[in-house]
């Protein structure tokens, strides 16, 4: 619907909570930015997740887990490349199920072709 300056109104995705007093909106104050000694944590963790991979990849008592472990590790790394470096954690819900159904739908999609070429089976 028009508001009554005849326009429509855009709708707030910030994640702000919105106080009115009267027609006009009191913005509200922003989140802090993580600081660079919060982005030296997150690369140490991602570093230590690496070696981890990489580790995993050379030991053979894992050769029969490989790909779950190297997927779901891949995982984490992702999610927190996500909501960090992309600063999902600091946005709106909205664009975190925007951006997490099809992620959702992918992982499936390709957990379905990991079954169809034989590279996980279930059972014997």
């Amino acid at each position: 619907m028009p508001d009554a300056s005849g326009g429509y109104p855009i709708p707030d995705l910030s994640g702000r909570p919105r106080e009115s007093t009267g027609s006009h909106p009191i913005p509200a104050v922003e989140h802090s930015h993580p600081t660079a000694g919060t982005y030296l944590n997150v690369a140490a963790i991602l570093t230590i997740l690496t070696l981890i991979e990489v580790g995993v990849f050379y030991v053979p008592a894992f050769k029969p887990f490989l790909t779950p472990i190297l997927l779901v590790l891949s995982a984490v790394k992702f999610v927190i490349v996500v909501m960090f470096y992309m600063h999902l954690k600091m946005d709106h819900r909205f664009f975190t199920l925007l951006f997490g159904g099809p992620l959702l739908l992918a992982t499936g999609v390709m957990f379905g072709l990991l079954f169809l070429f034989g590279v996980l089976t279930i059972g014997s």
